[in-house]
């Protein structure tokens, strides 16, 4: 008998972990999955984890990426001005009833790449709108949610290409389960400890409460503003709702509000961007006031300036997280095509939407209050990278003195 190149007792581990250490799900509480159909027997792991922990009702929307390539392939031009809002309203409905969210990432992040990228920007922008409200419950943190991923053989192929499919699908389920800590004997007390870890850094810069940070490195002079009241956090966090989770499995940055206005300089990515199927390669940007004026990159520069143009808040930053040189999805020396993983292996920035709770009490702030403190709005949120083992971070107080947060890209 041949062993299954997905190691099924770690997969089941996986799915304990999204359960107990993910969502936390409280009892009776009602859980809406995402994931693509190729993931199904860890939907099947998570699903059977949810029951036992007292779920209400769980449900899966299942996507299909041959379906999705049909679209681009057959329908006519005003589809791609649509989305499917009524099914979005629907999640916001669920989700304002307390249903815990929980998304499965492993599409092939190349999916679209032979697509026009005019019907792909349509669709997202069409898509983003559509989802907002629904968006908005979950980077409000007015529920707890979740993401985990599952090594899906078009994702491994793309990151292993020389390896025989099933060669290529066990590496990328080694390198889930280890960045997840599956792979741990006592996995939930592994996340129990790293949580902690985290908490110490957190809470070291809220003391701190520096003005802006200040990174320099090879192609890298910039000064990212920190929002007024911002606060720092990362791992395990309390929703609204009162139920502590840990968004993102795996997670090792520490992260909070920009000011929208006070990003100046510029910045040079450390590693490729994956993004709607495109591959954005040696990204370079600058700001002023705030706002990335220019972005240059050796492969995919028209691709993102059209995710750029999707609305005013687009060009602006909404998060701002640092990650050691020597976290383990780093050190692994892996590029995973995948934001989840290749955001938590360096020092990163997001364009877009920012996180309400990254904010002094922010679960009881109106939207109109975050704005007006330097919290930026936008329909979209992607991280890129810019931290590696050439990158130095000062923390600089409202005087103007300055101090060491990371020095070639370990915590000073």
């Amino acid at each position: 008998m041949t062993t299954p190149p997905i190691d099924p007792v770690k997969l089941d581990k996986l799915g304990e972990v999204a359960i107990k250490v993910g969502l936390q799900l409280a009892e009776g509480q009602d859980l809406i999955i995402t994931a693509p159909m190729t993931a199904a027997p860890l939907v099947r792991r998570i699903t059977e984890h949810a029951y036992k922990a007292g779920a209400g009702l769980v449900t899966t929307i299942y996507s299909d990426e041959e379906a999705t390539l049909m679209r681009y392939k057959y329908a006519n031009d005003a589809s791609f001005d649509r989305a499917a809002g009524w099914l979005y309203s629907g999640m916001a409905e669920a989700y304002k009833n307390n249903a815990a969210r929980l998304a499965i990432s492993g599409d092939n992040p190349m999916m679209l790449a032979g697509q026009d990228p005019a019907k792909v920007s349509r669709a997202n922008r069409a898509n983003s709108a559509a989802y907002r409200p629904a968006l908005e419950l979950i980077t409000g943190f007015d529920i707890n949610w979740n993401i985990v991923s599952y090594p899906t053989l078009a994702w491994a192929k793309l990151v292993f290409p020389n390896d025989a499919d099933d060669v290529a699908v066990g590496k990328l389920a080694d390198a889930i389960f280890a960045a997840s800590r599956v792979d741990q004997p006592d996995p939930i007390a592994a996340w129990k400890e790293h949580n902690a870890n985290l908490k110490k850094r957190w809470t070291w810069l809220n003391e701190k409460k520096f003005a802006s940070l200040h990174y320099t490195g090879p192609g890298t002079d910039l000064t990212v503003g920190l929002a007024d009241g911002h606060r720092w956090k990362g791992g395990a966090s309390e929703a609204k709702n009162g139920v502590t989770c840990n968004p993102n499995i795996p997670t090792e940055e520490v992260f909070t509000t920009p000011h929208r206005e006070r990003v100046d300089g510029y910045v040079a990515a450390t590693k490729p961007l994956s993004h709607n199927g495109s591959l954005i390669e040696e990204m370079q940007g600058r700001f002023e006031n705030g706002r990335l004026v220019e972005l240059k990159a050796a492969k995919g520069q028209d691709v993102f300036n059209k995710v750029l143009d999707t609305d005013e808040g687009a060009r602006r930053l909404g998060e701002v997280a640092l990650v050691p040189h020597s976290s383990p999805i780093s050190a692994s020396g892996i590029l995973f095509f995948n934001t989840l993983y290749d955001e938590n292996a360096s020092c990163h920035i997001a364009q877009g939407q920012c996180y309400a709770d990254c904010f002094i009490d922010g679960k009881s702030l109106s939207q109109e209050q975050i704005f007006t403190q330097g919290g930026n709005k936008s329909l979209i949120h992607i991280d890129w990278m810019i931290g590696s083992d050439k990158v130095d971070i000062d923390g600089v107080h409202a005087d103007g003195t300055t101090e060491p947060v990371m020095r070639k890209g370990e915590w000073a």
